[in-house]
Formats: structure tokens, sequence, C-alpha cells
């Protein structure tokens, strides 16, 4: 049976050049970085290598980037980082309603500790009014968080005119998870003084991410320990997979504009084959300032799980949302903060394209999908069309 691998947004395959690069720093390049002799030091020199590729990839100074586990613990990172460094200036989180769990959930935790937090809505395409930015800020805020790209719906922020309001008065940092290896990502064209990234979101391995820390940021070490990452990070660093990142990182900013085309050309002629073929189908998200990778939609009259389940036994791996997220029966917190009724929310499903992604795979995708959303409509009780 034919596969095809359309969740990307979850997680991506490893590129064959991020593991070549890997290889030996499992077994002939050892060496702990922090120790001083040869093993230490050649494993120190590929560690600041791909501090170099990082920060390359995002317009930074390599001194800038901080090597974490994941992109979760550089969101956690910069909540309590910030946060408690700053408790003496105020207690005040400016943040939206449709982030990431990893922003949320530190964002309930700060709350019980004594810390205020404002969730700003979004529109009916999942963007933040920046003007609500600045009707947020107060004499007391200390952070702005606002994700680059939702990984569920797609939709970009405008980062660069809320980091004009924002400007000198307060620290801004933005879940770039998504976007990073998507598309464009120039810290100081958006003007932000933290930004997180992670590595299996742009064909790197899983367990390694990284911080963007602009220069002269206040912020307490999140985990402690040993004096790792210039004492801003403890722990004995994950060399082969930094290593690993530090290659995606290269590649991703050789390849950037050849990716950023291929994947428009795919998302767009999905989601015109959808609505084509496919009456009453609504797509979620900002029809033009949204990632090239992303195509979220809302079937009516179909529930998301049973087109998920019956496009996997076509050979078809989608998503229904966050991959965080999977199991739960709740609608999701994007849709429902775009105003989706709740019949749409629970009929949505998520296609994210990737690099290995082909016209064909694309055109399987949409005989496939048709046929599945006719069968299952044909069941559906409310269906006006419906047996």
């Amino acid at each position: 049976m034919k596969r095809i691998y359309l969740d990307y947004a979850a997680t991506t395959p490893t590129h064959p050049e991020v593991v070549a690069a890997m290889q030996p720093y499992f077994s002939e390049k050892f060496g702990n970085p922090s120790s001083l002799h040869a093993f230490g030091q050649e494993a120190r020199s590929a560690v600041e290598q791909a501090r170099e590729q990082v920060a390359k990839l995002i317009n930074a100074r390599p001194e800038e980037i901080v090597f974490t586990s994941s992109g979760t613990e550089a969101n956690n990172f910069v909540l309590h980082g910030i946060s408690f460094a700053n408790k003496d200036k105020g207690n005040h989180i400016i943040t939206s309603q449709i982030e990431h769990h990893a922003i949320l959930e530190p964002c309930h935790f700060l709350e019980k500790q004594g810390f205020n937090v404002t969730y700003l809505p979004v529109d009916k395409y999942g963007l933040v009014n920046p003007k609500d930015v600045e009707k947020a800020l107060t004499d007391k805020t200390i952070l702005v968080s606002i994700m680059h790209a939702n990984n569920e719906i797609g939709t970009i922020q405008p980062i660069e005119k809320i980091s004009e309001i924002i400007r000198e008065k307060t620290y801004f940092h933005t879940d770039a998870v998504q976007t990073v290896g998507s598309i464009p990502v120039d810290v100081n064209k958006l003007g932000v003084d933290l930004l997180s990234l992670s590595g299996h979101k742009l064909y790197g391995p899983k367990g390694v991410g990284a911080l963007y820390i602009k220069k002269g940021t206040r912020m307490e070490s999140f985990i402690k320990g040993g004096g790792q990452e210039r004492n801003r990070r403890a722990s004995t660093e994950n060399v082969p997979s930094i290593v690993g990142l530090g290659k995606a990182a290269e590649l991703a900013r050789k390849e950037l504009n050849s990716r950023q085309k291929h994947l428009t050309e795919l998302r767009d002629k999905l989601i015109k084959g959808v609505k084509n073929k496919i009456p009453e189908v609504v797509l979620n998200g900002h029809p033009e300032l949204r990632l090239p990778k992303n195509v979220n939609l809302s079937v009516k009259y179909v529930e998301g799980e049973s087109m998920l389940l019956n496009l996997d036994l076509e050979g078809v791996a989608a998503s229904t949302g966050s991959a965080c997220s999977s199991g739960s029966t709740e609608p999701s917190h994007v849709l429902k903060a775009i105003g989706l009724a709740p019949d749409l929310a629970q009929g949505s499903i998520r296609f994210s394209l990737g690099r290995l992604t082909t016209e064909d795979d694309i055109n399987y995708v949409l005989d496939v999908f048709v046929k599945i959303v006719d069968k299952l409509r044909k069941m559906s009780p409310i269906y006006k069309g419906g047996a």
C-alpha cells in the first residue's frame, strides 16, 4: 500500500546529511565538551560550529544561542527565566489564546505563583491585533510572548508590527518552532528579544532545540547545576543532537527558497482541489498569511477522527491538530479561539506538507479524501444528501 506522510508539523524525518553529520559523535568523537583534553575540545568545537550554524539561520550572534532539549524547554525557559529575574520590575505577562501548550501551561503555573497573565483574543483568521497588545501593556508588564505562526492553522502573526509597539517597553518573545526552516526568520527584522526553535521540526533530530537570547536580556537560568551554555543552561551538552541541529540549520538556510516555493505550490494545489471537489469545506487560518506547509480544513457533517482513521487506512498520515493534544476529545483551543462552531471544530483535519511531498502525493490524497468524505457523509444522519 502506498504510504504518504502529511504530518510534517508534528515532526519531520531526519535529513540523511544530518544523520551522517551526527554519526561520529556517538562513538568516535564522544568527548564531554566541558573536558579540557583533546576528546573534550573536539566535542566543544563541534558544539560551537553548530551554534554558528543556528545563529546564521536566524541572523543572530553565536553567543546569543543557547541549546536546549526541545522547543518546549526553550518556551519554559523564557517564561520562568524572564519572570523570576524581573519580578522586582513587575508581574504581568501578555500572550495569546492560541499559543502552544508549551506557553499556556507555564503561564498557568506562573499565575499560581502570583503573576498576572493577559490572554489576548484573535480574529477569525487567528491573527492577534497589535493594538490589543498596546492596550494590554501596563507598567508592570515584563514579557510579551506571541507565537510567530500557529502550529494548527498556520496563521503567521504580525510580529514586526507588535515589536514596534512594545520596543524598549518590555521583553518580547516569539515561539518560532513552526517557522524556522519553513520561512525566512530574522531576529533583527522581527525585533524580538527571545526566540524558540526545535530541531525535529526542520529535519533535525528529536530531543534538541535552541533559544535565542538577545545580548543584555535579563533572565535566570532554568536548569540549575553546572556552568554549561555560558551559565544559562546546566547539563552536559547533547553533542550528537546539537551537531544534527546545526547541520539541519545549515541545510535549511541553503534550501529555504526552494523549499518555500515547492511547499506553497503543493499547498495551494491541495486547497484548491479540496474546495473544487468537496462542497461545504472551510479553510481554517488566514488564506494568505499562512505557512507554506499548512492546510487546515473543517468538513461539515464529518468528524475529524473519522477522517483521520480512514485516511490512515488508505496510507495517508495527517492530524486533527497539535500532536501534543492527540487523544483529547475536546475541540482544539485554537479553533475555539477563532470562533469556529463546535461541529466545524470537531470536523477539522490538518495536512502539513514537507520537503519530500510530491505532486503525485497530493493527487493521491485528493482522490482518497474525496471518497472518504463522501462515504462518511452518507453515514451521517444530519447530512442532507445522506442515506
